[in-house]
């Protein structure tokens, strides 16, 4: 049995499952020219559907044009597939992405998917070597759609895969953590497998080994998972090494990072040797076989992951050279003799307190440690590998660290943002709104009213550079909380800055506060925030900030017909968030910038204004 948790939530596989996955990722291979296979078991419960996808050896199915074949993910089906704050879509392996977006539109697929949900059957998408990436991408799809606040629901699917090869980069990682989705995905690894290994190399480096080797693994070829085939492939050797001495360095330098540390020479590689960006995501089971007997070690660190992906492959001295390499592609092919024979034995080690690893491999423990030790033996894991696992779990301590004392500013922060809101109440009874209050200063309390904007800011900003730096819990942009103090924030301390910054005239020059070098990241992060949580999408400037396109209007010289299109959204967006109360009834006071600016208008184009009865005339 595997198990994961994430957040509250808590997954576990029975070996029935797994076996049932495997059997159906297995015979999808007999039908390479299906896009995918569906089993259905009424007999569970619930029942289930298990839709496997086949795999392709095929080069243009692993590969395109750019170094490591990598391209954005499509945002229009992984919406949540990117870091929030940054807007910065995930990267993924652009054959696989185009795989499964020909499944989409060629196949049944999406109508089983929906059918299943509705249904309340548990989906289990499964794939075998590059059949992987298919049931990652389904199961994420599928999440994407039938699991957000505005849909019916159903039973989370589950993916299962055996083999396969990484998909993505550290956001799209990232992004499945902080969407708490990782806990779904199941990876099944063979110690020595090459083919998880294998996008750790640039296509750069393979010449045409790959096309050879990749004979064993697409069901097309009449060699495809022949074991009497490995011993004429000359290149296998060259072509392990080649792969393993790739990881050699992008697992090098993942570790300086998670150390705190900077090697001169290895960031001087890093500069002239394309780097793989892919990165590993959801829990992974690494198998191991000695005898007749073998273990499952369930890792979720990702950081830890890729550490053991590397180490866990080395060789133990050069005399195991040809051996090694010959397992590397034999595991791959031989999951059925290797795994499934020891699912049922319960052999199963969770690493789940890697900081308190046995860092000798030749010490005697007894109890769980002794457990964790003998495991961390069979994967091979030399004393340095395991400081390694140790730094990534280290920098999820520190992460956590972080959060606390960020939760114990959230006292400060409510109390700045009461004293502002008392601030702002104290204009909403006269002409003009605190926005045109705080921009006059002709007051002590506008003064102090800027303090407090400043304290406020100090500790967002604080915050804002820890997630820029990965020094936040994945989760943190994604929970509630946080979402609805960074929006009161944002509501009441933007308008403070915008008055600020055009009091001072620092839109001189042409200078725009929306432009990426005026708009601080602290208002950018926290919009972005509330729309990813509400599946808004981009909507452009908010009701916190729609003052600074009023102030651009009212200072552009150009004619009402040049800048109508603007003003007509500019005032469709207002009637919107006056309706959703996002904004008060001090931004149509007499004395209010944005009245004196909308009363400037045309008056044929106010008497059809969808806000002229909000105005006070």
């Amino acid at each position: 049995m595997a198990s994961s948790r994430g957040g509250s939530e808590s997954m576990e596989l029975s070996a029935d499952k797994i076996e049932k996955s495997f059997a159906a990722a297995l015979k999808v291979h007999k039908t390479p020219e299906k896009h995918y296979l569906l089993e259905k078991n009424n007999k569970t419960n619930p029942p289930e559907v298990i839709i496997s996808f086949p795999a392709s050896g095929a080069f243009k199915d692993w590969y395109s044009k750019t170094t490591f074949g990598e391209t954005e993910i499509d945002l229009s089906l992984f919406p949540s597939l990117r870091s929030i704050g940054n807007n910065e879509p995930a990267l993924v392996n652009k054959s696989f992405l185009q795989r499964f977006k020909d499944i989409l539109t060629k196949s049944s697929l999406r109508d089983e998917v929906v059918r299943a949900m509705n249904r309340q059957k548990q989906i289990v998408f499964a794939g075998h070597s590059s059949g992987g990436p298919l049931a990652i991408l389904a199961t994420l799809w599928t999440l994407e759609n039938y699991l957000t606040p505005k849909s019916q629901g159903g039973i989370p699917p589950l993916c299962i895969t055996f083999g396969s090869p990484l998909i993505g980069d550290h956001i799209f990682s990232h992004a499945t953590r902080r969407e708490i989705w990782s806990h779904y995905f199941f990876h099944f690894v063979m110690r020595y497998d090459i083919v998880p290994r294998i996008l750790l190399a640039p296509l750069s480096s393979f010449d045409q080994r790959f096309e050879t080797v990749s004979q064993l693994i697409d069901p097309k070829y009449k060699s495809f998972m022949s074991e009497s085939s490995l011993g004429r492939i000359a290149s296998i050797s060259d072509f392990y090494f080649e792969v393993m001495s790739n990881a050699a360095t992008v697992t090098r330098h993942a570790a300086c990072k998670l150390m705190g540390t900077t090697e001169a020479t290895l960031e001087t590689i890093a500069n002239f040797v394309p780097l793989s960006l892919y990165r590993p995501f959801g829990t992974y089971i690494f198998c191991t076989t000695s005898g007749n007997e073998g273990k499952q070690i369930v890792i979720k660190n990702p950081d830890a992951v890729l550490q053991v992906m590397f180490f866990s492959a080395q060789l133990s001295s050069e005399a195991e050279s040809d051996e090694v390499s010959y397992k590397s592609l034999r595991q791959h092919i031989s999951y059925g003799t290797e795994l499934i024979k020891n699912l049922g034995m319960q052999n199963v080690v969770v690493l789940d307190q890697l900081q308190n690893l046995p860092l000798s491999d030749n010490t005697t423990l007894d109890g769980i440690i002794g457990t964790i030790n003998t495991a961390l033996n069979d994967l091979g894991l030399s004393t340095r590998a395991r400081l390694c696992i140790e730094a990534a779990a280290a920098l999820e301590e520190r992460k956590r660290n972080n959060e606390k004392i960020i939760e114990q500013k959230k006292g400060f922060m409510e109390e700045k943002m009461k004293e502002l809101k008392r601030y702002k109440e104290t204009w909403e009874h006269q002409k003009k709104g605190y926005y045109d209050g705080f921009k006059e200063q002709a007051d002590p309390e506008d003064f102090k009213a800027n303090v407090k904007r400043l304290d406020l800011a100090g500790v967002w900003d604080e915050i804002i550079d820890k997630l820029i730096k990965n020094e936040l819990p994945e989760g943190f942009e994604g929970k509630k909380e946080w979402i609805e103090i960074g929006t009161r924030f944002r509501r009441l301390v933007e308008p403070l800055d915008i008055a600020n910054y055009y009091r001072h005239s620092r839109n001189r020059d042409g200078r725009v506060y929306m432009d990426k070098g005026g708009r601080p990241k602290r208002y950018r992060y926290t919009q972005r925030w509330l729309e990813h949580y509400e599946k808004r999408g981009d909507e452009g400037y908010s009701e916190s900030c729609f003052w600074a396109e009023v102030e651009d209007l009212s200072y552009d010289n150009k004619s009402f017909e040049d800048v109508k299109e603007r003003v007509v959204v500019l005032e469709e967006k207002i009637k919107k968030w006056r309706d959703r109360n996002d904004v008060g009834k001090d931004v149509f006071l007499e004395g209010s910038t944005f009245v004196k600016w909308w009363k400037s208008l045309p008056e044929q184009h106010r008497q059809q204004s969808c806000i002229q009865n909000l105005v006070q005339l």
